[in-house]
């Protein structure tokens, strides 16, 4: 019979083996001598988008529960975490050992019911003392941590900007910035709409932008008001675009773009009531 330390202490050795490899071939690729010229002309703000464009696939992989792909996307995200550190180290500023440590070390200081003697009863006990701690470690008092300011715009700092104007929305209802009921969500609808409009009709670039965003987050509010979700309403919009678009081209006899405005309709249409089927 195995021993479970035994095999634990294997499992650790292979995982760290697995990490070591993926560190020395990233080294290698941003290496002077023999790297590649791709890796070696990135810098941490040309990757941002990689970063952002990786999340969003592990997100779409697990939400497949495609566990091959899952790996697959993982395994891409983690090359970015890697690949930024190692640039980092290029450029004299940290490490991995230094990113590694640094969570490890958070981790610790902010599960005291876990690493220490705090007694927490419930996952909003562990909350509270996250946000808590959390406020120490950046030198603010518990009541500016508190200000609803300050965590609209940490959503606003670190979200993609649906995402974030969702839950600015949700935030700032519950702090009393509500309507009375959903017609006074509709009137403001309108409204928005009506000075969108408008600026449409001026040459102010700014000004458009402006209203357009206004307009966006009045739809975003809606959507809260009838407990829908604006970020997958539109991802599966994207999804249903992109599957009746294959479907056409499926059904066409020649590139799309050779088609007349009138004939891509009528294309869209079959695609749709096929895919409807």
């Amino acid at each position: 019979m195995s021993n479970p330390q035994t095999t634990q202490n294997q499992t650790y050795h292979a995982i760290l083996e697995a990490l070591n490899h993926l560190i020395n071939v990233v080294a290698k690729l941003r290496s002077p001598d023999g790297g590649c010229p791709w890796d070696l002309a990135q810098t941490p703000q040309t990757l941002i988008p990689y970063i952002i464009e990786e999340a969003y696939e592990v997100v779409h992989a697990l939400r497949s529960e495609d566990q091959k792909a899952i790996v697959e996307e993982l395994g891409d995200l983690l090359l970015q975490v890697v690949l930024q550190a190692q640039i980092a180290k290029d450029y004299g500023h940290f490490s991995l050992q230094e990113v590694a440590e640094g969570i490890t070390e958070k981790l610790i200081r902010r599960h005291p019911h876990v690493f220490s003697d705090v007694t927490v009863e419930n996952s909003e006990e562990v909350r509270q003392n996250w946000e808590r701690i959390k406020a120490e470690e950046k030198g603010e008092t518990q009541e500016m941590a508190q200000l609803l300011s300050r965590k609209l715009d940490r959503y606003h700092r670190t979200l993609p900007p649906l995402m974030a104007s969702s839950k600015i929305s949700v935030k700032a209802a519950k702090a009393g910035f509500e309507w009375e009921n959903v017609e006074g969500v509709w009137d403001k609808f309108s409204e928005e709409l009506t000075e969108f409009k408008e600026s449409l009709e001026t040459d102010d670039k700014s000004h458009q932008q402006a209203e357009l965003g206004d307009l966006l987050f009045t739809i975003i509010n809606l959507a809260r008001w009838y407990d829908l979700d604006a970020s997958e309403a539109l991802s599966g919009t994207n999804e249903r675009f992109i599957q009746r678009l294959s479907k056409m081209e499926k059904i066409a006899d020649r590139p799309l773009n050779d088609y007349a405005l009138e004939d891509l309709e009528k294309l869209w249409q079959q695609a749709k009531k096929q895919l409807n089927q």
